[in-house]
Parts: C-alpha cells; sequence; structure tokens
C-alpha cells in the first residue's frame, strides 16, 4: 500500500544555522524504512529561519520512529542547525523529531520521534536491530584530583558543537579598558587613602559599607547567602559571654538565643588553608565566627567577632562597641574570608561545575526526545565553554582567581577538596537546605521567598506513573549513576541518589538540577559587581595577618591591610564580567526550543511561563517598596543555564 508523507524541515533562526549542501532524509517506522530521498529539490540552500516543505511516496511505513538525516557537501561543507522535522502521513497523523542540532560533515544523524518512546520500544523492530546508539560521545577527564569530573576538552574547538558561544571575547582586557583601569592595572602599591578607592566605583555599597545592619543584610540577600544559620548554643570555641548585653537595647544574649534571635556564620572550613603570595607578599585568610542578633527592627545585627577558629588570648573578640577601626577591620577580614569561600565553594563548585556534571552525564546517557533530556537540555546551554574557559582564565596556573586571591594556587585545590567533603544532596535543595540552617521564619530573607517559589516543576509525572517505570528506566539509572560516580566522587555520605526508586525521587532530584543550573547560579553570580565592586566590601585578600589584639587599628593600617591597587583592579574587572550579559542570553521563562511534542507537557510549559510572569509582578511590586531591591531571582533576569 502505497502512502504520501508531507515532509516540513524548520531551520533555526540564527546566525550561521543555514547550509548550501544537500540533505536527504530517510523515514523509519515500524514497518521498514525509506528510500534515502534529497529534501529542498526546488531550492539551492536552506537559509536561516527557513520552513522547507517536500513530499516523498513510499509503501506504508507503519508508525514512523525515528529519522535519519545526512548533509552531502560537494564544494562547501558547512555547518547546519535544524530545529525539527514534522512528517504528516496519508491518514493525517502528524509525527515530530526535535532536532536543535548542528550537523557538521557527511554523517548519517538519527533523531527519534518526539513522544519520547523508550529504547527498548523503538529497539524491538527487527528492522532496527543494528541503529548505532543516539549518544553524544562525550568523555570525562580529571581536572584535579579530589574535586568534580569535567568534559574531556584540550581546545575550544573540541567542545561539541551545540555548545558555542560569543562570550569567548569578553575574557580578554577589554574588561579593564571598559572600566578605565589599565593605567593601575600593574601598580603594585597600597592604597593610599580611601579616597582613591572611592575613585573607582560608587554604588549604593560604597555608601553602605561600614554600616552594621548592611553587614548582616548580606548574608540574607547577598551575593552568598549560604553561610548564616540559626544559632541554639553557642559552641565553646567562641567563648562570647552568654550574659552579653546586646547593644542598647538592654536584651540578654542567653534570653534571645532561646527565642531563636541569635544566628552564626562560622568559616572554620577556611582553617588552615594555605595561603599565597601576591606580588612577593604574604597573603592572610581568616577563618572567622561571626555571631548576629535579629533585633527588633528585624534587622541582622553583627554582635561578636572571633576571627580565627582557637580561642585565645592573641584571639581576641571584636565587638561593636570596639573602636571604630577594630570593629571595621574585623568586618572586612570576615567579608574577604567569605569572598574566597563563596567564590569557590557556593559559586564555582555548586553551580558551575556541578551544571557539568549534570550536562555531560545527560548528553552521555540520554536521547534528545527522552523526557528528562527534554527538560534539562535548555539548562546546559554554553556551560561547557564557560567552564573550559574558567578552569584555563580563572583557576589554572595563571589564572586570576590562582594569582590574585588569598586561597590562589595550592589553596584553591585544599579549599575545593573540602568543600566536596562537606557537600550534601540537602544543601542543594533549597527547602532542605532553609530548614537545615533554621532560617524559615526569618523576615526580609528575598533569596528564600523567591528561590522556594521557583523549586517547582511537574512535567515528569505524565512520562512516570509508576516507580516501577523509574526502576526500569536503563537509562535513567545510567544517568544518575555517572553524576554519583563523578560529580560526587562516589561519596555516600554526601546523601545523593546512587539509583532512583520512586518517581518522587526523580521528580526531586530533577528539580535540584533545574534550580542549581539557572537559579541558584543567579543568585550567587549576578550581584558580584554590585557587592564586590567596592573592594571594601569582599576583598580578595589581606596582606596583614588578623590583629592578635585590639586598639591598635586606624585608617593607615586598614589600608595596609587591603589588596594592593593591582590585586583590586584585576578583580573588579573579573567581578564586572560576571554581570556581562551575551546578545543571545535566554531567561528562564524562555522555552526557544520546542523539545516537548505531547500536548500535556507543552501545556504545563505554558502554566510554568504564566507562574513565572506573575512571580516577576510580585517580586516587582515588593521591590518598590524596598531601600535596595533584590533582584537576582527575578525570572525575567534569570539566565536558563551558567552560561556566564
Amino acid at each position: 500500500m502505497k502512502a504520501e508523507y508531507q515532509v516540513t524541515v524548520y531551520t533555526q533562526d540564527m546566525a550561521y544555522a543555514g547550509t548550501k549542501d544537500d540533505v536527504y532524509i530517510t523515514l523509519v517506522g515500524k514497518r521498514g524504512s525509506s528510500q534515502h530521498g534529497k529534501l529542498g529539490r526546488n531550492k539551492f540552500f536552506f537559509h536561516r529561519g527557513d520552513v522547507s516543505i517536500d513530499h516523498m511516496s513510499h509503501t506504508y511505513l507503519g508508525e514512523l520512529l525515528l529519522i535519519h538525516l545526512e548533509k552531502r557537501g560537494l564544494v562547501i561543507k558547512d555547518s547546519w542547525l535544524p530545529a525539527k522535522v514534522e512528517v504528516r502521513s496519508s491518514n493525517g497523523k502528524l509525527y515530530v523529531f526535535p532536532i536543535y542540532h548542528w550537523l557538521k560533515g557527511n554523517k548519517k544523524h538519527f533523531f527519534r520521534e518526539g513522544a519520547g518512546l523508550f529504547l527498548s520500544h523503538v529497539l524491538c523492530c527487527p528492522h532496527l536491530a543494528d541503529l548505532p546508539l543516539l549518544f553524544c560521545l562525550l568523555r570525562w577527564a580529571v581536572y584535579k584530583e579530589g574535586i568534580p569530573l569535567c568534559m574531556k576538552a584540550n581546545t575550544l574547538m573540541s567542545l561539541p558543537l551545540d555548545d558555542p558561544q560569543e562570550v569567548t571575547v569578553l575574557f580578554s582586557l577589554c574588561r579593564l579598558a571598559k572600566l578605565g583601569l589599565e593605567a593601575l592595572s600593574n601598580c603594585i602599591d597600597k592604597w593610599n587613602s580611601m579616597n582613591d578607592i572611592e575613585k573607582l566605583y560608587k554604588n549604593y555599597v560604597m555608601k553602605h559599607w561600614r554600616e552594621d545592619a548592611f553587614f548582616g543584610y548580606q548574608f540574607l540577600n547577598g551575593v552568598n547567602p549560604m553561610m548564616i544559620r540559626r544559632c541554639k548554643t553557642l559552641p565553646s570555641k567562641f567563648p562570647v559571654p552568654s550574659n552579653m548585653i546586646l547593644g542598647k537595647s538592654w536584651l540578654i544574649l542567653r534570653t534571645e538565643m532561646k527565642k531563636g534571635n541569635i544566628y552564626l556564620s562560622d568559616y572554620n572550613i577556611l582553617d588552615g588553608v594555605e595561603t599565597n603570595t601576591i606580588n612577593g607578599r604574604k597573603q592572610f585568610l581568616a577563618a572567622p565566627l561571626v555571631l548576629f542578633h535579629k533585633n527588633e527592627y528585624n534587622e541582622m545585627m553583627p554582635i561578636a567577632i572571633q576571627l580565627k577558629q582557637k580561642p585565645g588570648k592573641d584571639n581576641p573578640i571584636f565587638f561593636p562597641t570596639d573602636s571604630e577601626y577594630d570593629w571595621l577591620l574585623a568586618k572586612t577580614y570576615v567579608k574577604s574570608a567569605d569572598f574566597n569561600l563563596h567564590e569557590l565553594n557556593y559559586h564555582l563548585l555548586r553551580t558551575h561545575l556541578l551544571a557539568e556534571v549534570f550536562a555531560v552525564s545527560l548528553q552521555r546517557n540520554l536521547p534528545r526526545v527522552h523526557p528528562v533530556y527534554k527538560l534539562l537540555i535548555r539548562h546546559t546551554r554554553y556551560t561547557l565553554q564557560i567552564n573550559f574557559l574558567a578552569r584555563n582564565l580563572l583557576i589554572s596556573k595563571i589564572g586570576i582567581l590562582t594569582l590574585y586571591t588569598a586561597s590562589g594556587g595550592k589553596g584553591i585545590l585544599t579549599l575545593l577538596d573540602r568543600s566536596v567533603s562537606s557537600m550534601t544532596y540537602r544543601s542543594l535543595c533549597i527547602p532542605d537546605d532553609i530548614a537545615d540552617r533554621g532560617l524559615e521564619d526569618v523576615p526580609n530573607f528575598y533569596y528564600r521567598d523567591d528561590g522556594l517559589k521557583l523549586f517547582v516543576h511537574d512535567i515528569l509525572s505524565f512520562y512516570y506513573k509508576y516507580d516501577w517505570m523509574v526502576q526500569n528506566d536503563a537509562e535513567l539509572q545510567n544517568w544518575i549513576q555517572e553524576i554519583f560516580e563523578n560529580g560526587f566522587l562516589r561519596r555516600s555520605e554526601t546523601g545523593i541518589p546512587q539509583k532512583f526508586t520512586t518517581v518522587a525521587e526523580l521528580v526531586k532530584f530533577v528539580t535540584m538540577v533545574m534550580f542549581t543550573c539557572s537559579a541558584q547560579h543567579a543568585a550567587v553570580n549576578t550581584g558580584q559587581y554590585d557587592f564586590y565592586g567596592w573592594m571594601p566590601n569582599g576583598p580578595s585578600t589581606m596582606q596583614e595577618p588578623p590583629p592578635t589584639q585590639k586598639g591598635k587599628a586606624d585608617e593607615a593600617s586598614f589600608l595596609s591591610t587591603l589588596p594592593d591597587v593591582e590585586t583590586t583592579v584585576l578583580i573588579m574587572a573579573t567581578v564586572w564580567l560576571s554581570n556581562m550579559q551575551t546578545s543571545d542570553r535566554r531567561y528562564l521563562h524562555e522555552f526557544v526550543e520546542e523539545h516537548f511534542t505531547e500536548d500535556f507537557p507543552r501545556y504545563k510549559v505554558t502554566v510554568f511561563q504564566r507562574e513565572l510572569k506573575k512571580l516577576s509582578k510580585e517580586i516587582y511590586k515588593r521591590n518598590r517598596d524596598l531601600e535596595l531591591p533584590y533582584t537576582y531571582l527575578d525570572p525575567k533576569l534569570v539566565e536558563n543555564s551558567v552560561a556566564i
């Protein structure tokens, strides 16, 4: 029985997506395969954004399962980026084959129908027994022992063709030129005055960084909202008097602790980290403890700071009642410690490196029509390239973080290793993390308020209606197993699942991946220039050791402790880069590529977009009444992936 098939090819509407090569297609169904036919016989080539329609006649093929495309170049062998192929059979049924993949060279590329049949259902057809596996053959590589594995790539050109972006140029020294800092980039002198630093950058932070209320605010809504937790008992290593009176309120520490109004940030993970030498000077990194009190105005006020972990006469506890520069210097050591831990643990490790693990395992184990692939692929866009650049330009032997932070050099590897050891599954899931830190009812905690509303999704229940469906999905189990082995280094104490046994487990893990690659990265990345652009609010290093006694600090000693001029401007330029955006950026509410073809998932995507727009309006309304708006988790400003 003869059948007619209408084939519609959509070429992606982006730069260089078109091709001048000949394109051939084979339709594969349950009853057999069509001949390998040339498409676009009346066209010279496929333009970007083109919709090309062709017709094929063949014996009825049954239900269509896949197509294979081949691009043949006679003279110019260029690349082609088709978006999707639609095939309508003579009985009116429409089959959709999502592609969104660069085709390069004279190779056959296989694409399964978008409804997402499991691989076992496809391979049950005898004539498909020799079908090549439809996965991207990426390889794992060890960058440094003790940290998550990465994709094996020696050059940018060895990255998958789907991952390139225009960001490469952003890493050049043009960042210094745009900030007007070229003249200072080779000056290794110390700063002479605060006025000199103020000439570099003026914003809200510069005006308020000395204030205790703003210092505390940053632990909730700054670029690192991950350190603070409720304190129920004082650790013995932090001997703050329990009968201490808190400021002018005449409240007592012991009583306020029982009420749940005392909070702690403990940087014990930094204790003993070997510090850097910058421009011939030994650098210093504190491992402080900071105690906070939520006062009657719902401000998070610092009330005590100890700069080293072991108490003693040479390790005084600083209080707001100390001299202006004693207290300011103590707070600045805390901010420097926070900078180093934030950049390597909460930013690099917990978003960039984990996102790469999720992306590589996704492409190695899940075909393009797998429901988890469809859901997560947009959250991996450009991640492989940005991480390749970060390894070479930020944490390599000549990288900015290696050369110009206190933890640079050997300290980076020590801190990353410790951070991996301390990382848990619960700490990556914002509902669990907030509960574990006792922060459910802290007022004015916008990272929590906005983040919890973004930790949602419910599409997978359409595909997995029973637990056994999850258990029997070999592709899915391979995906999580590789993540456990290569991302969490087989450490079962992290709580990361080694396999999925229930639908609920799968949904939670996939939601965590989506949140990590989008919202969490936005929360710890986007505000870097806002908060670190004014260097004293987050020094990358300190040039003098933590004070061993009080009463010695003044403006001159404070300035001599801060990073030198060169370090300041290079770090400033680097964090400025974190705020840069590429022209083709994509935000959380944007679903540019249509990977889902079924009605229900497409409907859920529409509902999700509506909810994001509603949340964006709520955030805008709240921010109108705030002195300092919190915008980092506004969905219309959150990028889909770790792309910068």
